[in-house]
């Protein structure tokens, strides 16, 4: 069973498209068509109204806050073509960045793991996308990897900074031989796999099963097993979890993990990486757990609006 402990009124005069907690579970952001981004502190069941953002000039589809080791940065992205990177000082919140160089809507943002620096992937629907990286004293480098998603994309997820496997084969006191990567998705029905080389960013695969536009990607978190996962969810209703068994073979397998009656907006994981929260046009939130037989399992779903969960069927069965 799975209960709603908290219900946040944000006061956002329009459709809400994201609400993230930070690192330490205190703080909520939230955007909105409204144009505004807000900040919660949220500790003890509070909710009280820290910050509302103002710097847009369209419908703000994504937020996604910083490693906290660089300070309290918050990165919003909208459909006027913008990227806003806001940080606090000294107790007030502020623009400190804004990265104008797509030419249409962006609609993902996500930051690297900590390990990589202060950096930011961005993807956008004129197909391209952009990473900012902070170089110090205030600066931004800007690369572009140009027709990523030749209609555009739509989500960016990064790869754990972990090597799959380094819990059983790293020895110990051996600094890890990081690889950058992340996943993307779009409007190409693909999901891509993208990896550093050199300074540059190079196409390592492609992952197709989707029949729409694809909507979100998830890479899970890691701790080292030999296994690499990714969810991915789509305009056709599908969710996939893709797994990567053999990280020098690169190869990946798609397991369905349901077929919902509406598209699937988004796809989440816990930070353990054994629930998967789903959220779609169906106005549900479902978790999803893998069973001992490896198939996925609905432990609950949670009615957006309502503040009850009820355990599905497939639950009760297994109990």
């Amino acid at each position: 069973m799975v209960s709603v402990i908290n219900t946040v009124d944000t006061s956002h005069e329009d459709m809400i498209h994201d609400a993230q907690m930070d690192y330490y579970g205190t703080r909520l952001a939230t955007c909105s068509s409204d144009r505004s981004v807000k900040i919660f502190d949220v500790r003890n069941g509070s909710q009280i109204l820290v910050a509302d953002l103002r710097g847009h000039e369209g419908p703000v589809w994504q937020v996604a806050w910083a490693h906290p080791m660089f300070g309290n940065i918050l990165a919003s992205c909208s459909y006027d073509r913008r990227v806003v990177i806001w940080k606090e000082e000294n107790g007030a919140w502020e623009k400190t960045h804004e990265h104008g160089g797509h030419d249409s809507s962006v609609n993902s943002v996500c930051w690297a793991p900590h390990e990589y620096g202060l950096t930011l992937a961005c993807g956008s629907s004129d197909g391209a996308i952009s990473l900012l990286s902070y170089t110090g004293e205030g600066q931004w480098e800007v690369k572009k990897i140009s027709n990523a998603h030749s209609i555009g994309c739509n989500a960016v997820s990064w790869a754990p900074a972990v090597v799959p496997g380094s819990l059983v084969d790293q020895p110990s006191g051996q600094k890890p031989n990081y690889i950058k990567k992340f996943a993307s998705g779009g409007c190409d029905n693909l999901i891509k796999l993208w990896r550093e080389e050199n300074g540059q960013w190079k196409e390592e695969q492609k992952l197709e099963a989707h029949s729409d536009w694809v909507r979100d990607v998830a890479w899970a978190p890691s701790i080292g097993l030999p296994t690499s996962t990714i969810a991915s969810c789509s305009q056709d209703g599908r969710v996939f979890i893709w797994t990567c068994e053999d990280a020098a073979a690169n190869t990946w397998s798609p397991r369905l993990l349901h077929k919902f009656s509406d598209v699937v907006w988004h796809v989440s994981w816990s930070i353990a990486a054994n629930i998967l929260a789903v959220s779609g046009g169906d106005n549900k939130v479902t978790l999803w757990k893998q069973a001992a037989d490896g198939r996925w399992v609905c432990i609950s779903d949670v009615n957006k609006g309502q503040g009850s969960a009820a355990a599905t069927e497939s639950q009760q069965n297994e109990q």
